[in-house]
């Protein structure tokens, strides 16, 4: 078996309230359906606040970085400002989220380390990431590097799934898997729905996690990797979407997207749960990517689920938003660090992304 030995969370410190985010957004609007349209869907997102690398909407006694000229004006920036934006922060951010995670976790030194994974869908350089956490923790050149670009808010379950194939081929691997994700820096000033209701929802954070074959030692909390399966809700491919534009990347985010996912989401879990001699009843926890209020709504509809089975879910949107590939981990830590979850507890973790993808996972809480 594999195991998460330890989950670690980090965001920049902007933080920015939803209701000073649509106030933001409505000034820089051009059309009083627009307007109303912004007010609506900031209103109904279960969305408190979001941080962000950006400074530029703070006040303007706050340098301008990105968005904000020196005169208070705003103005499209082109994807390589953008990006080189995302160079700089993940510079900063990778190297702090990694030595934190290696220093936080029981029992595991950076020595031990022997695969890296990387992912990020929000920015490009080379060297890479990956690169950054071999040098921030002085690792072995031997060690072995992954990167997984560009896939979406899915992107920690091909990561865990990795990492869980490496321990099993080796149960002396230990693998650090660091996800970094700077979605406010693609925000665009369009009147498009799809553009509203992603500059609604998207925000900046990063996350890491351990895993070994070796089991969380005592007093110490985790969960086991019981079960991976994937699946595509193919009418949905056209709803999530994304390509790079020469003003950041352009994003399709339908609001059909939350239909289709509750529509299709019992059979998904009925194919998961096949041969596991488990079921939903089994499930105390559901973590679920909260791609969006109304995602999370029509899946706990759809499964019948509890208010308290998804509540990881809803505090990690209305704290943090949005945050693509590491929010999945950001929801299994809060579940972890919560004292009401015991050994044993058994957690379906699900994600969503172009494609249209559903990556599904079984954990069990270890609490020793």
């Amino acid at each position: 078996m594999a195991f998460i030995r330890h989950l670690e969370t980090l965001v920049p410190d902007p933080c920015y309230s939803q209701s000073f985010a649509c106030e933001i957004m409505i000034d820089r609007s051009g059309t009083d359906r627009a307007k109303r349209y912004i007010k609506k869907v900031y209103s109904e997102s279960g969305i408190a606040t979001r941080h962000s690398v950006l400074t530029d909407f703070k006040d303007e006694t706050t340098p301008p970085r990105l968005f904000r000229q020196a005169d208070g004006s705003f103005r499209e920036p082109s994807t390589g400002e953008r990006n080189a934006v995302y160079v700089e922060e993940a510079r900063r951010l990778i190297p702090e989220i990694a030595r934190r995670t290696v220093a936080n976790c029981p029992g595991i030194s950076a020595e031990e380390i022997t695969h890296v994974i990387t992912v990020s869908c929000t920015g490009f350089f080379n060297p890479g990431p990956d690169l950054l956490v071999i040098d921030a923790l002085d690792l072995a050149p031997s060690v072995q590097r992954y990167h997984l670009g560009f896939m979406g808010c899915y992107a920690a379950f091909p990561a865990l799934k990795m990492a869980e194939q490496f321990c099993q081929a080796d149960p002396s691997a230990v693998v650090l898997v660091v996800c970094l994700e700077l979605c406010s820096l693609h925000m665009q000033s369009r009147d498009d729905l799809d553009s509203i209701v992603a500059n609604s929802v998207f925000a900046d954070g990063a996350a890491a996690a351990v895993i070994s074959a070796k089991p969380p030692a005592k007093g110490e909390r985790g969960y086991s990797l019981s079960r991976f399966a994937s699946s595509l809700a193919r009418e949905g491919a056209s709803d999530m979407a994304w390509d790079i534009g020469d003003e950041g990347f352009n994003i399709v985010l339908s609001k059909y997207v939350a239909r289709i996912i509750g529509a299709g989401i019992k059979d998904i879990v009925d194919d998961v749960f096949s041969g596991s001699g488990r079921a939903v009843a089994d499930i105390r926890k559901w973590a679920i990517h909260p791609g969006g209020r109304a995602i999370l709504d029509k899946i706990g509809t759809s499964l019948e689920l509890q208010p308290d089975q998804i509540e990881a879910s809803r505090a990690t949107l209305a704290r943090y938003g949005n945050m693509s590939s590491a929010t999945i981990l950001f929801v299994l830590a809060e579940i972890l660090g919560n004292h009401a979850t015991q050994d044993g507890d058994s957690i379906c973790a699900m994600a969503f992304g172009p494609g249209l993808t559903i990556e599904t996972a079984i954990l069990d809480a270890v609490v020793s």
